[in-house]
Order: structure tokens, then C-alpha cells, then sequence
């Protein structure tokens, strides 16, 4: 899978407001056959900074979102509310979905 995480951050005036400023864009992205999951969180520290987790399917499915019209829009509509020019981490992982952290096993809850 093509594994991204991207840290946004975000005019102050507009910092509570991004989840509905990235609504669209990310329910569109959501939909895509490819797209394994892509989830928003705000960080603890600053109220500013958003990082993103996503991950797709592979290549193709990688590409087919970059050149979707929804990632098009979001290129033209999401800058004019962030700060600077987000960062990012993109890695090509040999699996599908998340793996469990062995060093912090939960033990079974009945």
C-alpha cells in the first residue's frame, strides 16, 4: 500500500473551522475504490497543525487519487487557508491495513 502522512497547518482563524473547510475533499476521497482510509487529527500541541493519515490501495490507486477532480479542487480551495505548505511522508508499505503494536499488547477484555 502507498502510506502517506501529511501535517497541515492551518491559518489561526480558520484552525476550528478546517474539518468543514476539508469536509468535501475528504468524503470524496473517502469514496475512492483505492483509498484504505484517510482520517484528520489535530494535534495536542498545536491548535494550528492537522496531520492527516492516508493510505491507498497501490500505485494506480495512489495516482488515480492525485489526478481525481476532487484532489484538483482541493488544490485550488484548501491553500488559501493554511499557513504554509503542508509536509509530508509518502512510503510504499508491504501490507494492506495496520498492524498491531506487539510492545503494547492489550490482554482480552471480557
Amino acid at each position: 500500500m502507498i502510506f502517506i502522512t501529511a501535517k497541515f497547518r492551518v491559518r489561526p482563524e480558520y484552525a476550528d473551522e478546517w474539518p468543514k473547510i476539508a469536509a468535501e475533499f475528504t468524503s470524496a476521497t473517502r469514496d475512492e475504490p483505492g483509498c484504505l482510509w484517510f482520517d484528520w487529527s489535530r494535534s495536542v500541541e498545536d491548535p494550528t497543525e492537522y496531520v492527516l493519515v492516508e493510505a491507498f490501495r497501490d500505485a494506480e490507486a495512489g495516482a488515480a487519487h492525485v489526478h481525481s477532480e476532487h484532489f484538483r479542487a482541493a488544490q485550488r480551495t484548501l491553500p488559501p487557508h493554511l499557513a504554509e505548505t503542508p509536509r509530508i511522508v509518502n512510503a510504499t508499505v508491504p501490507q494492506d491495513d495496520w498492524s498491531l503494536l506487539g510492545e503494547m499488547s492489550v490482554p482480552e477484555q471480557n
